[in-house]
């Protein structure tokens, strides 16, 4: 028998996520998924009327292509990817890597080389298809929450199939604010930031790009940024764990930047000149998810953090940063995590994790459940 949680997921991703219509194409991206799960997925395009593709791939398969990959080779891929992407309408994603470290060993200058070669393909899915990433849950995830696999998998599916249209009306009120703020100022333990987010913009998700959901983001202006930001919460970027990343800023570049692996952490800085600027900042609210588990599609998500972004700015709200690199990194602020501030113009608008204002209190986790 199909697990009727499989059915409940592919429908809100085809019908609520990506909203496939009659006759659109839809690129089904999938890495180390359940044949069930995929099977699933490509009968709910059916259903609505869609024309699914399907892509398997797995993760040591493509770990060993990245391993020795040439530039030429990268520019082949890049070139029959873009091809096939102009083609569809929506695109669905899902990762379920068991094993998150598995490009740790790839040679940094390859995946930098990699990355910058691809980078147009996801550019291009990210501004021109309607698209929706998400993770599968496996053994190794619940490992990295400290849970059972079968709790895990509970938590996943939650989370997931949450009700993402009640989330997305009480998140009009704080992407209105975000469109309207200038100065922000962020403090934390070891965190004292200020910057501008004024003519940027703001856009809400909702679980239409991303599943798990549940953040407002915008983007600094580039040269705005300055101060200090402490991260209390691990992150993974190319298969390398960084924690207790600091990072400090003057005219909107990183001029410092420490860590547990230092050296590695400035090399991907070094990636290129937009990867020391900043493309995104963002509040996460997800009621369900507490706890990082170093995935990053759940972890900028938590209820009561932020997440500040060295590298690519997204067009929705640009700053003209371009990079390869776009490297999500997160702050709780929770008071069991140390506690923090959020000011817009002034206003104190979220302190410990809870938002203050009227306006903003659906935000918080007791209203959102």
């Amino acid at each position: 028998m199909t697990d009727p949680r499989y059915t409940k997921l592919a429908t809100l991703l085809v019908n609520y996520s990506t909203q496939i219509k009659k006759g659109e194409k839809a690129l089904l991206d999938m890495m180390d998924v359940p044949d069930e799960f995929s099977i699933e997925l490509i009968r709910a395009v059916r259903a609505a009327g869609g024309l699914p593709f399907i892509e398997a791939r797995h993760s040591r398969l493509s770990r060993e292509m990245l391993c020795h990959a040439t530039e030429a080779q990268a520019a082949e891929i890049r070139d029959i990817e873009m091809f096939r992407m102009k083609k569809m309408q929506a695109y669905i994603a899902i990762r379920g890597n068991a094993n998150a470290a598995e490009n740790s060993d790839v040679p940094n200058d390859r995946m930098r080389m990699y990355s910058k070669t691809l980078r147009p393909v996801q550019d291009y899915r990210v501004n021109k298809t309607r698209w929706c990433v998400l993770r599968w849950p496996t053994p190794s995830m619940a490992q990295a929450a400290n849970m059972s696999t079968e709790a895990f998998e509970n938590l996943y599916f939650d989370v997931c199939t949450m009700d993402y249209a009640r989330m997305a009306r009480a998140m009009v009120p704080l992407e209105k604010r975000m469109k309207s703020t200038d100065k922000v100022h962020l403090k934390a333990p070891g965190t004292d930031l200020t910057f501008s987010i004024k003519g940027i913009g703001a856009r809400m998700c909702k679980g239409d790009r991303n599943i798990p959901d549940g953040e407002v983001f915008s983007c600094p202006v580039k040269t705005s940024v300055n101060g200090v930001i402490h991260f209390n919460t691990p992150t993974i970027y190319s298969g390398t764990k960084f924690e207790n990343v600091r990072l400090e800023f003057r005219e909107g570049k990183v001029i410092a930047a420490t860590g547990n692996n230092t050296k590695r952490l400035n090399e991907i800085l070094d990636t290129d000149a937009g990867a020391r600027y900043v493309g995104e900042f963002s509040l996460g609210f997800n009621p369900y998810i507490l706890s990082p588990m170093c995935d990053i599609l759940f972890d900028e998500k938590i209820a009561g953090s932020l997440h500040f972004t060295p590298g690519q700015a997204y067009e929705e709200c640009d700053n003209g940063n371009r990079s390869a690199v776009h490297w999500d990194m997160v702050l709780i602020q929770r008071k069991e995590w140390g506690g923090g501030e959020i000011w817009f113009d002034g206003e104190l608008i979220r302190k410990d994790g809870l938002f203050l204002p009227r306006d903003l209190k659906g935000l918080n986790p007791a209203n959102l459940k």
